[in-house]
C-alpha cells in the first residue's frame, strides 16, 4: 500500500471517529501540511465520501451523511465488536431487531476474513443474552441518543412512568446502558438538577434542541454502575442489618463489593445493610457469610421468623455422611 493511500485511509479513520476536526489537528495527527490534507480530502470525495469543510475559528472538516452508505474502515477488533453487537441486537428489544440485524450480520460476515469469522462464531455460540423486559426500542432512537451523548447536545422527550403518568423532560445525555433486560439513558435532568435514568421504551417524542452543554462528572465509576445502583434502590424494598464481629477494613476485604453499605460501629464490629425484593432473598444472603465469622441479625419480625424457619428446615434435612477410608 502506498504512503499516500495509507494516509488517506488514516484520514478516513479519524473522520469516522469524531464529529468534526480542525484542519490543524488533522494535519498534526497525520504529519502532513494543510495543503496535503486538502488534497487527501479531495481524494476521499472522489471515492464517494462526503466531507464538508467550513472556515473560521470554529471551522474544520467533518464526514457528512451522503446519499448512500460508503465503505467503513474498521480494525480487526472493531469488526469483531460490530459482528457480536449485531448478534446481541437481534434479541435486545429493537423494533424489527431480529430480521434487520440478522440480515445485516449475514452481509457483514461474508466480508470478514476467515480468522475473524471464527472468532465471531465462537463468541456467538456462547453468548446467551436475556430477552428484553419492556417494549421494543427503535434503532433510530438508539442512534439519535448515541449522537446526542457524543455531541453533548441537550434533548427533550416525553416520559411515561410505571403508573402511566406522562412528564416532559429536558436532559443532558451521558450514556445509553443495557441493564436488567432493558435499555436505559443516563443523563442530567436540567429541571430537577440531578442525575437520572430513563427506560428507552418509555420515551417518546424525542427531540434534539441544538443546545450544547459542558459534560458533568458522574458521581459513580461509570454509567453502568450508576444504572445498577439506581435499579437496586428501585426494586429492593425489604431491608435488614447484620452486625459482624469484624472491623470495617476486614469486612471490605472479605466481602468486596457486597460491603458497599457497610459502616463501622467501633474498632471491632461492623454494621452491614442487606436489601432485597423479598424476605427470602435476604435469608439467602445470610448463607454467604463465612462460618468463621460471628454475627447478629436485626430486622423485621417477618424476616427473623423466616431466618428461624430456614435454619430449622436446613437442620431437619441435613444428614451426616460417613466416608470409608481409602
Amino acid at each position: 500500500m502506498s504512503g499516500a493511500t495509507s494516509r488517506v485511509l488514516d484520514l478516513l479513520g479519524l473522520l469516522q471517529t469524531h464529529r468534526q476536526w480542525a484542519g490543524a489537528d488533522l494535519s498534526r495527527r497525520l504529519g502532513v501540511t494543510e495543503r496535503t490534507l486538502r488534497r487527501d480530502v479531495e481524494r476521499l470525495r472522489e471515492l464517494g465520501y462526503r466531507v464538508d469543510a467550513t472556515r473560521g475559528i470554529s471551522g474544520g472538516y467533518r464526514l457528512a451523511a451522503g446519499s448512500q452508505l460508503p465503505p467503513l474502515l474498521l480494525s480487526d477488533d472493531e469488526a469483531v465488536a460490530v459482528a457480536v453487537g449485531l448478534r446481541l441486537a437481534a434479541t435486545q428489544g429493537l423494533v424489527d431487531g431480529e430480521q434487520t440485524t440478522l440480515s445485516a450480520l449475514a452481509k457483514f460476515e461474508q466480508l470478514l476474513p476467515k480468522a475473524l469469522r471464527r472468532r465471531v462464531n465462537a463468541l456467538g455460540e456462547h453468548l446467551r443474552p436475556t430477552q428484553p423486559l419492556g417494549g421494543a426500542v427503535s434503532p433510530e432512537m438508539l442512534g439519535q441518543l448515541a449522537l446526542a451523548c457524543r455531541d453533548t447536545e441537550r434533548i427533550r422527550f416525553r416520559y411515561t412512568v410505571a403508573d402511566g403518568t406522562e412528564t416532559e423532560r429536558q436532559v443532558e445525555p451521558l450514556s445509553v446502558v443495557a441493564a436488567q433486560r432493558a435499555w436505559y439513558l443516563v443523563c442530567w435532568d436540567v429541571v430537577r438538577a440531578d442525575w437520572r435514568t430513563f427506560r428507552l421504551d418509555r420515551m417518546s417524542r424525542f427531540q434534539g434542541t441544538g443546545l450544547r452543554f459542558t459534560r458533568r462528572e458522574l458521581p459513580f465509576a461509570d454509567p453502568a454502575a450508576f444504572v445498577q445502583e439506581s435499579l437496586r434502590h428501585r426494586f429492593r424494598t425489604v431491608t435488614a442489618e447484620v452486625v459482624l464481629d469484624l472491623p470495617l477494613d476486614a469486612v471490605q476485604q472479605r466481602f468486596g463489593s457486597w460491603s458497599r453499605d457497610a459502616s463501622a460501629i467501633d474498632a471491632h464490629r461492623t454494621r452491614l445493610r442487606l436489601d432485597g425484593d423479598s424476605v427470602e432473598s435476604l435469608v439467602m444472603a445470610l448463607i454467604w457469610i463465612p462460618t468463621d465469622v460471628e454475627y447478629e441479625i436485626h430486622g423485621s419480625e417477618a424476616f427473623l421468623t423466616a431466618v428461624g424457619t430456614a435454619g430449622a428446615r436446613l437442620q431437619a434435612h441435613s444428614r451426616a455422611v460417613s466416608v470409608a477410608p481409602a
